[in-house]
């Protein structure tokens, strides 16, 4: 998907972005559910004020950042790119990858943060395929 493409379904649905660079952030002060999209560009950061919904993605770019204030829904990814660190309030769904919610999946280690352990599994290459 170019940027143009993303810009404009973003028009669509009503969600403010902002431009700086060759990054767009999406910027609402509520939730982001474009759980129809097959894909997205490089370079999207969100800072929304609420979850992300990407529900058919099978593939992230590795520039894409989550840093929003809600939980992140990544229910059909086959593979998560190296670069990618979720920095989101909330949880993170994983159904294609973990079976659920990242939180949950048994490989978790008791006592150590479940959102740290998922960035360090991205960082060593885990998730590619």
């Amino acid at each position: 998907m170019t940027r143009e493409e993303f810009t404009k379904i973003l028009d669509e649905k009503g969600y403010s972005y902002e431009i700086e660079g060759d990054k767009i952030i999406v910027t609402p002060k509520s939730d982001v559910y474009l759980n129809s999209l097959p894909s997205i560009p490089p370079s999207v950061e969100f800072k929304n004020e609420g979850d992300v919904g990407l529900g058919s993605l099978t593939s992230l770019p590795p520039s894409v950042e989550f840093k929003n204030e809600g939980d992140v829904g990544l229910g059909s990814l086959t593979s998560l790119p190296p670069g990618l660190v979720f920095k989101n309030v909330g949880y993170v769904y994983l159904g294609s990858l973990v079976g659920g919610w990242f939180q949950d999946w048994k490989g978790n280690i008791e006592g150590i943060d479940s959102k740290r352990l998922l960035n360090s599994m991205i960082s060593k290459g885990v998730f590619e395929r």
